[in-house]
């Protein structure tokens, strides 16, 4: 029975952890290009009982359960119209590559660009888009392609003039990179290393002008996973009291 205390409370555990991450999902919903976690869990190991009964059978009982991983899901967002010319999103498996305040590449599907005083494009956040691209100051239209080919018509001009190209990066297993926040993502070993595509070459996908990637959290779906991270707590909360119960009765046992 003790033994059975310490099982329930590790389903206890790992359906608090399950609900941490089903609340950040929600929490994101409206958050721009989030993509969602998933909880992983395995087995503990198990405890052979054969020298307690006959050595014919075999009674292998488990101790618990245990979170083995978060997984990053990175199927693809809906798409938002903004109608914002430096808003893009990126329709297949690429990211953007951005350059961190420290000077270290990290990666995002982050499209909100904007243009700092030196007419170089940036996120949102402030980090500078890699390779770096410079809009003229005296621009008076921004036209980014599919293919992610950069072109504005100078004042005084009727013709685009094309400035740059935007270039992604996909990796081998996405699910492997590292969230370090604020859109951000960080190369690991896991996700092997980046590997340089242009849009719509090696499936990295094209470039839609205003319109930004909306979160992939489907709602409905993470109300049903808290509701069964709910029902699954309250089972091993009741596998907690029953145990005790019956202690309490071996305790009362009276010679």
């Amino acid at each position: 029975m003790i033994r059975a205390l310490l099982t329930a409370s590790s389903g206890l555990k790992a359906q608090q952890t399950n609900l941490d991450i089903i609340a950040n999902n929600l929490a994101n919903v409206n958050t721009t290009s989030f993509k969602k976690s998933r909880a992983e869990f395995k087995d503990l190991g198990y405890i052979d009982s054969n020298s307690l009964t006959s050595q014919s059978k075999q009674l292998e009982i488990g101790i618990g359960v245990e979170l083995s991983s978060t997984k990053k899901l990175f199927f693809q967002g809906s798409l938002l119209q903004t109608s914002n010319s430096l808003d893009i999103a990126i329709e297949g498996n690429g990211f953007l590559k951005v350059r961190d305040f420290d000077g270290s590449i990290k990666y995002t599907r982050d499209g909100s660009l904007r243009i700092d005083s030196e007419g170089r494009l940036i996120t949102s956040s402030g980090r500078i888009l890699e390779p770096e691209i410079l809009i003229p100051q005296n621009s008076k239209e921004i036209s980014i392609s599919e293919n992610g080919v950069i072109s504005v018509v100078l004042n005084g001009e009727s013709k685009p003039t094309e400035i740059g190209r935007i270039e992604l990066t996909i990796f081998p297993n996405p699910s492997g990179l590292k969230s370090i926040g604020g859109n951000l993502y960080e190369e690991t070993n896991a996700s092997g290393e980046s590997i340089l595509a242009f849009p719509s070459e090696n499936g990295a996908g094209i470039i839609k002008q205003g319109f930004l990637e909306s979160s992939n959290v489907d709602i409905v779906d993470e109300m049903v996973r808290m509701l069964s991270a709910q029902r699954a707590f309250e089972i091993n909360s009741k596998a907690m009291e029953t145990a005790d119960e019956m202690l309490k009765i071996v305790n009362n046992l009276k010679p």
